[in-house]
């Protein structure tokens, strides 16, 4: 059964890259776009001293500890497509916990999927009712985005509140993961991604493993986003090949307390 941890104080991010995650780090004075170099050969990306440091700032994650075998899935939901079922089947026959970003659209359009999260164990994450772009809301904006999402989250399920937020498209700024804060949220980045949001433009199942292998490393945040069939199928063998490299599996609150732990003897 999917053990599960209570999540830890709060948190947000300075980071940047034009591009999403194929450049090195870049910016413009109001808006940042989280992505940097893809990992390889095991090793984590790095935002690098400064960033890391405003990171900190905010508690924002996007990688656990560089010396331990552990992975943390993680995914985007905007909309179904058709693929999240034969996804949670995976992770139920692999005891695989995860956290699901929703939208409201897809809190409405597919509330017995959310249930089914939520049953199996897994955390539903906040990635805004609307998906807009966060830096462009007034404070107010920014707090109907996420406290209408979970007003709506805890009609539909019973679940509180949620306290994991992903900004849509990785666009934020310092008001955003400030604000973030205050409301009790903590900012959830990623150090593993590929281009798989394009549902009409499937490459193939062996695409996306050879990404989720390639980009693995010890402590990966992995975003994939579930109206990908390549990821749906991919999934299966990618979470066995991984255990066979000695990688578990973990979820966000782990992650957090983790996290907790490290810097508690240096605040």
């Amino acid at each position: 059964m999917i053990k599960r941890h209570g999540p830890g104080m709060i948190m947000a991010t300075f980071i940047v890259l034009a591009g999403l995650l194929f450049n090195p780090f870049s910016a413009t004075a109001e808006e940042f776009h989280w992505g940097f170099k893809k990992a390889t050969d095991g090793v984590p990306p790095d935002a690098g001293a400064a960033l890391n440091t405003m990171l900190d700032k905010y508690g924002a994650i996007y990688k656990g500890k560089p010396d331990e075998k552990i992975a943390y899935l993680t995914f985007d939901n905007g909309y179904e497509n058709g693929h999240t079922e034969s996804i949670l089947d995976t992770l139920k026959k692999e005891n695989a916990p995860a956290t699901f970003f929703l939208t409201g659209h897809y809190l409405k359009s597919a509330t017995p999927l959310v249930k089914r999260m939520i049953k199996d164990g897994h955390n539903i994450g906040n990635h805004s009712y609307d998906h807009p772009n966060l830096t462009t809301l007034s404070d107010k904006g920014m707090e109907d985005e996420w406290t209408k999402f979970d007003k709506l989250l805890k009609e539909l399920t019973g679940v509180e509140r949620t306290i994991y937020t992903r900004p849509p498209a990785g666009v934020f700024n310092d008001n955003v993961l400030a604000k973030g804060n205050e409301l009790g949220y903590r900012h959830i980045f990623w150090s593993v991604a590929f281009i798989d949001w394009h549902a009409d433009k499937p490459k193939g199942r062996d695409f996306a493993y050879n990404e989720l292998m390639n980009q693995l490393h010890p402590g990966a945040v992995i975003l994939m986003h579930t109206v990908s069939p390549d990821n749906a199928q991919a999934l299966p063998d990618f979470i066995r090949d991984a255990k066979k490299a000695g990688y578990t599996f973990a979820s966000l609150d782990d992650l957090v307390m983790e996290y907790e732990n490290i810097n508690s003897d240096i605040r």
